[in-house]
C-alpha cells in the first residue's frame, strides 16, 4: 500500500466524521459494513448535515482526549496512534481530563486512558483523522488498499469544497445583506459578464479603427504613436541639425547635400518619423517597410513640403512700409490676392486635402522637379538618421536588478524572396521596428474609454489605490488626471490613514438604486414628442436667418451677429441632446433590473462621484427624477410630514424659503393639482411642470398621491429620497473657519424661526446699490443707463450663482458670464451690446455686495492665497491632509509645449515640467480647500448613517435618505459638522519657511 496519507481536514470535519462514525444506526452488529462504505456513507452524511446544532462554539468540548480503540462494531475495530487532538463535539462520549472512564458507555465508544499531565494539547492536528484512515486501510485487503485512499481524498474534497461555501456564504452575508445566496451569484455573474464584454467591446472597437487608420497610413496619428515620436523627436533633431550644418559649411559633400537644408530640422524630423512609420504600419507589411520604396516616399514628402513651405514664405503679409503705402496701385492687388490664395492653402491643409495643396502650389513654384534618385539619397540618410537615434524604453516588466534593457526601435536587415519559379531569388533591404513597439499599439487598446456602467451587485470594497469597485475594469480609488505627484501621494498613504475613506466610498456605493418607472414613461413620451418640456431640450435645429439682400453692411453685421447665435445654439443643443440620449438609453436599459449600485471614487480634492458619468443622482433633474431607492421604508408620521416638505423644496420659487409648516401647508393647499400631477401628468393641468425641478417634482407627487390614497399613509412604504441640502455651503464652511456670527446667520448655521437666505439678501443689496446709482446723471457716471435697464431684472435668480461660486474663486469675467447667460435666458429686450454692458456692471456690482456682507471669508480666503504663494515661490506645490487622512497635491504644473506644423501632421511636444504655476496654485488653493472640507463631512455622515442602519447618498452638499430618516440624518449631519470643526483646521495649516 502507498504511504501517501489523505489531506489533512479541519476540525469541524473531523468533528462530523466522528459524531457520525459514533451514531446507534452505524454501530448495529449486523449485517457487517465494509471501511469504504463506512467512509462514504459517512462522509455523505456529513456533507448533508453540515448545519448541526452539535457544532455550535458554545457547545466546545475544550478538554484534551486521546483514542487507542474505536468499536465500530463486531467487525471493525480499529487501533489508532495517539495524537493530541482539541474535541469540539460534546456528544462523543470522550471522558474530560480527571475522569476515570467507564468500561463502555451509552454510544458503544469506549474511553481510553487519559494523556500523561504536561502533554500539550493547544491545538488539533489534522494528522489524527489520516492516522484513522491509515488504520481503517491496514485492515482491509491489499487489493481494496489504493481504492480505498483515492476515495478518502475524494471525500475530503467534497468536505473541503463544503466548507469554502460556507465561508463564501459567510463573506457573502456581508457583501449583500438581503439577498439570497443564489440569487447573489447569478448577478455577480451577470455583472461579470457585462464588465468583460464591455471592455472587449471597447477593444474590438479600438482595433477596428487600429486597423482601418494602418490601411490609410494613419497610424502616425494614434496616441501610442505620438507617444513614440516625443522619445524620438529631440534626437533625430538635432541629428538633422548637425547633417545641416556639416553641409553649410561645405564639410559634407555627399549626393543629397543640395536637397538637406531647404526646410527646418525639426519639420524634416516630424516627416520622416510620420512617413516612415505610416508605411511600417500598413496591414500589407505590418512592422516592416523595403527601403528603397520608404526612402523614396520620405524624399518626395520631403519636397513637397519644400514647395509648400517656399511657397507659404513668399505670400507671408509684409508689414514694410513702403509696401503699405501701394495698397492702391497693381502691386497692392497681386499681394492681396497672394494672401487669399494663401489663406486657401491653409485651410486645405487643415482639412488634410494634400492633392490640392499641391496643385495650387504647383502653378506658383518654378524649381525643378526632385529626380528618383535625388529623392532615394534623402530619403535613405534620414532613414539612416532615425536608425541610429530612435530607442525604445525597456518593457515594463522588466526587473530592476541590471542595467535596462535599452533597445533600438529600427533595424536595418535583408529579406530574400523567391520567386515564384522557384529558380531565382532577390535580397531586399528591409527596416523593421522592434517587436516591443507592435505590442505596445496593441496594448495601447487598453487605454480606451470603457463605457461603465452601474454595478448589479455591491462593488467591491476598497482596499488600495487600484483595488475595489468594478471586478475586472479599471478601477482608481482618485481621479487625479495624469498628476504624478497626486498619484505618488495616493500609493504611499497607508491603508489605515485611509481607512475612513475606504468606509466612506463603501457606504455610498452600497446604496442600490432602481428606476423610476412612471417617471421614465413621462420622459420617454416627452421626448418622443420633440422635447422642450421641463427643461429638456428641443429635439429641432434653430432655423438660420437668411442672408438680407443689401449692401448695408449694419444690416449685414447683424445678420452674422444672428447667424453666429443660431450656429452656437444648435450645436449646444446638439450636444444636450446626445446627452440626454445616452442617460436615456442607461434608464431603459436599467429599468427592468431589481436594483443596481453605483461605485465611487474622488477627485483628488476628496469630493465623491459615482464612477458611472450618466444616469446618476448627481445629474440633472431629469436623473434624480429618474432614480429612486430600491429599498424602501415606512413613512410613519415623521416621513409623510418630510415627504410633503421635500414636495414644497422641489417646487421652490420661494417656497422653499418658508418655515417648515408653511411648506407643509404649501403642499396640503396643493393637492387636488398634486394628484391631477399623479394620475395625468401630461393630460391634466401639468401644476407639476411649473416647479423648479418639475421631473423630481412629479415623482414627489406620485409617492405622495400613492401614500395619501392608501389605507394607511403611515404605513405605506417609500422609496422617494429625501434631500437636506446646505445654504451656500462654501460660505458655511468660511464662517465655521473663522467663526463669523454674522456670516453663519446669513447661512443658516444659526437657528431661526424660517431659513434664511443668502442669495436673496445678496440680491436686496445689489438692487439698494443700483437704485443709487440709477438716481446720478448718466454724463458724469455713466453706469446710471445700465443700472436704470436692470432695475426689473435684479433678482436671487441673477446673482445666486455668482454668490455659489464666489468662494470657489470666481473672478470678475465670470460673474460677468454667469449674469450675461441670466439675461440671456429671460429674453430681456436688450441687444447683444447693452445686454454685454449691463452683465459688466451687474458683475461688479455683485462682488461689492459680497465683499460687503462676508468680509470674514473674504479675508480667509486673501489669507489662504498667501499661503499658497510662498508655498508656490518655493517651487513647490500646495499640498495638505483632509481631516479623513486623504493626501491633496495641487497638480497645476507649467508645461513645456512646442508645436511642430507641417502640412502631414502637426506635431505637439508637451510635457509637465517641474516649474509650478505660482499663480494658479495661489487662486486655487482657497476653493480646493473647502471643497477638501465638505467632501470630508460629507464621508462623515455617509459613515455615521450607516452605523446607524441608514440608507445615505451624497451630492457635496446635499444628502439623501429615507422620509422617515430625515430627523436622524439632520441630528447626524449637525454633529459631524460640529465635530469636524472642534479640530483647529486653519491652526493646522503650516507651510514651509522660504530659504
Amino acid at each position: 500500500m502507498s504511504n501517501s496519507k489523505p489531506p489533512f481536514l479541519s476540525l469541524r470535519e473531523i468533528d462530523h466524521f466522528i459524531f457520525f462514525n459514533t451514531t446507534p444506526s452505524v454501530l448495529s452488529p449486523s449485517p457487517p459494513v465494509s471501511p469504504t462504505v463506512m467512509w462514504r456513507n459517512g462522509a455523505k452524511h456529513t456533507i448533508c448535515k453540515t448545519q448541526r446544532s452539535a457544532l455550535s462554539s458554545s457547545a466546545s468540548f475544550s478538554n484534551a482526549c486521546s483514542f487507542q480503540s474505536l468499536s465500530l462494531g463486531r467487525n471493525f475495530s480499529v487501533k489508532s496512534k495517539l495524537y493530541p487532538i482539541n474535541i469540539l463535539n460534546p456528544h462523543l462520549g470522550l471522558c474530560p481530563r480527571g475522569e476515570i472512564p467507564r468500561k463502555d458507555n451509552d454510544s458503544g465508544l469506549r474511553c481510553v486512558p487519559l494523556l500523561p499531565r504536561g502533554f500539550s494539547c493547544g491545538g488539533f492536528y489534522p494528522r489524527s483523522y489520516a492516522s484513522v484512515a491509515e488504520a481503517v486501510s491496514s485492515h482491509t485487503d491489499l487489493e481494496e488498499d489504493v481504492s480505498f485512499t483515492e476515495e478518502v481524498q475524494e471525500l475530503v474534497q467534497e468536505l473541503r469544497k463544503e466548507q469554502r461555501k460556507e465561508t463564501a456564504r459567510k463573506r457573502w452575508e456581508r457583501i449583500a445583506p438581503g439577498m439570497g445566496w443564489r440569487k447573489y451569484e447569478m448577478l455577480k455573474r451577470r455583472q461579470v459578464k457585462i464588465e468583460t464584454e464591455a471592455w472587449e467591446r471597447a477593444a474590438n472597437e479600438y482595433r477596428e479603427l487600429l486597423k482601418e487608420m494602418c490601411e490609410h497610413k494613419l497610424a502616425p496619428n494614434l496616441p501610442y504613436m505620438k507617444s513614440l515620436f516625443l522619445g524620438w523627436f529631440e534626437p533625430l533633431r538635432d541629428a538633422i541639425h548637425k547633417e545641416q550644418e556639416l553641409i553649410r559649411q561645405g564639410k559634407c559633400r555627399a549626393a543629397y547635400a543640395p536637397y538637406f537644408n531647404h526646410l527646418p530640422a525639426d519639420m524634416t524630423c516630424v516627416i520622416t518619423m510620420h512617413k516612415l512609420m505610416g508605411l511600417m504600419m500598413t496591414v500589407g507589411e505590418h512592422g516592416s517597410a523595403r527601403v528603397v520604396p520608404a526612402a523614396i516616399t520620405i524624399g518626395d514628402a520631403i519636397e513637397q513640403e519644400i514647395r509648400i513651405h517656399n511657397f507659404l514664405e513668399k505670400t507671408k503679409k509684409k508689414k514694410d512700409a513702403k509696401v503699405e503705402k501701394r495698397e492702391g496701385d497693381e502691386s497692392g492687388a497681386v499681394e492681396k490676392e497672394q494672401e487669399k490664395l494663401r489663406r486657401k492653402v491653409t485651410e486645405l491643409i487643415r482639412k488634410q486635402k494634400l492633392p490640392a495643396v499641391r496643385r495650387i502650389v504647383k502653378d506658383y513654384d518654378e524649381s525643378r522637379p526632385w529626380s528618383q534618385e535625388a529623392k532615394a539619397k534623402v530619403g535613405s540618410r534620414l532613414i539612416e538618421l532615425l536608425i541610429h537615434t530612435a530607442y525604445i524604453q525597456p518593457p515594463a516588466d522588466q526587473l530592476c536588478e541590471g542595467p535596462p534593457d535599452i533597445r533600438p526601435a529600427f533595424i536595418h536587415t535583408a529579406l530574400s524572396i523567391t520567386r515564384v519559379d522557384k529558380k531565382t531569388s532577390r535580397r531586399y533591404g528591409v527596416i523593421k521596428c522592434d517587436p516591443v513597439v507592435l505590442k505596445g499599439l496593441e496594448r495601447s487598446a487598453r487605454h480606451m474609454v470603457i463605457p461603465y456602467m452601474p454595478m448589479l451587485v455591491p462593488p467591491v470594497k476598497w482596499m488600495g489605490y487600484d483595488k475595489g469597485a468594478y471586478f475586472f475594469l479599471p478601477s482608481y480609488i482618485m481621479r487625479t488626471h495624469g498628476s504624478k505627484q497626486q498619484r505618488e501621494a495616493m500609493k504611499l498613504a497607508s491603508k489605515a490613514q485611509l481607512e475612513q475613506v475606504f468606509e466612506a466610498l463603501d457606504t455610498l456605493g452600497s446604496t442600490k438604486w432602481r428606476v423610476n418607472k412612471r417617471v421614465l414613461d413621462v420622459v420617454d413620451r416627452i421626448w418622443n414628442s420633440g422635447g422642450r418640456l421641463a427643461h429638456l431640450v428641443d429635439r429641432d435645429d434653430v432655423p438660420l436667418p437668411e442672408k438680407p439682400d443689401t449692401e448695408d453692411e449694419t444690416l449685414l453685421k447683424k445678420w452674422k451677429w444672428k447667424l453666429r447665435n443660431a450656429k452656437k445654439e444648435n450645436r449646444e443643443r446638439h450636444s444636450l441632446r446626445c446627452d440626454t440620449e445616452l442617460k436615456l438609453s442607461v434608464a431603459r436599459k436599467m429599468k427592468d433590473e431589481e436594483g443596481f449600485y453605483y461605485p465611487h471614487n474622488v477627485d483628488f480634492r476628496g469630493r465623491a462621484y459615482p464612477m458611472h458619468p450618466y444616469l446618476n443622482h448627481l445629474g440633472s433633474d431629469m436623473c434624480r427624477g429618474i432614480l429612486e431607492f430600491a429599498e424602501g421604508r415606512p413613512l410613519g408620521n415623521v416621513g409623510l410630514r418630510w415627504l410633503k416638505i421635500h414636495l414644497a423644496n422641489l417646487y421652490a420659487g420661494g417656497v422653499d424659503k418658508l418655515s417648515y409648516e408653511g411648506r407643509v401647508s404649501f403642499t396640503e393647499n396643493h393637492l387636488d393639482e398634486i394628484f391631477d400631477s399623479a394620475d395625468k401628468p401630461l393630460e391634466g393641468n401639468r401644476w407639476w411642470l411649473r416647479a423648479e425641478d418639475p421631473f423630481q417634482c412629479l415623482a414627489a407627487c406620485i409617492n405622495l398621491s400613492e401614500a395619501l390614497r392608501s389605507s394607511s399613509p403611515e404605513t405605506y412604504v417609500s422609496y422617494l429620497p429625501i434631500h437636506q441640502d446646505g445654504s451656500c455651503n462654501g460660505l458655511q464652511h468660511y464662517a465655521a473657519l473663522g467663526r463669523d456670527t454674522l456670516g453663519a446667520a446669513a447661512v443658516n448655521l444659526m437657528a431661526g424661526e424660517k431659513p434664511a437666505d443668502v442669495y436673496s439678501g445678496i440680491a436686496a443689496r445689489v438692487l439698494d446699490i443700483m437704485r443709487e446709482d440709477a438716481q446720478k446723471d448718466p454724463t458724469s457716471f455713466p453706469d446710471a443707463l445700465q443700472a436704470r435697464a436692470l432695475l426689473d431684472q435684479v433678482d436671487r435668480k441673477l446673482v445666486k450663482q455668482t454668490v455659489m461660486t464666489s468662494v470657489y474663486g470666481v473672478t470678475y469675467i465670470g460673474a460677468r458670464d454667469q449674469i450675461m447667460r441670466r439675461l440671456k435666458e429671460r429674453g430681456t429686450q436688450l441687444d447683444d451690446s447693452q445686454t454685454f454692458g449691463a452683465s459688466c456692471y451687474a458683475a461688479k456690482v455683485t462682488l461689492t455686495a459680497l465683499e460687503e456682507m462676508f468680509e470674514a471669508a473674504r479675508s480667509i480666503m486673501s489669507w489662504l492665497g498667501e499661503c499658497a504663494k510662498i508655498i508656490a515661490s518655493e517651487n513647490q506645490p500646495v499640498r495638505w491632509t483632509t481631516p479623513l487622512g486623504l493626501p491633496v497635491v495641487q497638480p497645476y504644473r507649467k508645461l513645456g509645449r512646442h508645436l511642430i506644423k507641417t502640412s502631414l501632421q502637426i506635431l505637439t511636444l508637451q510635457r509637465e515640467t517641474e516649474k509650478v504655476m505660482v499663480k494658479r496654485q495661489r487662486t486655487a488653493f482657497p476653493p480646493n480647500f473647502v471643497h477638501s472640507l465638505d467632501g470630508s463631512h460629507m464621508m462623515m455622515t455617509a459613515i455615521a448613517c450607516k452605523r446607524a442602519g441608514m440608507n445615505f447618498a451624497g451630492v457635496h452638499d446635499s444628502f439623501w435618505t429615507h422620509a422617515c430618516d430625515v430627523d436622524k440624518l439632520n441630528t447626524i449631519l449637525r454633529e459631524k459638522f460640529i465635530e469636524l470643526y472642534d479640530a483647529p483646521i486653519l491652526e493646522n495649516v503650516s507651510f514651509p519657511t522660504a530659504t
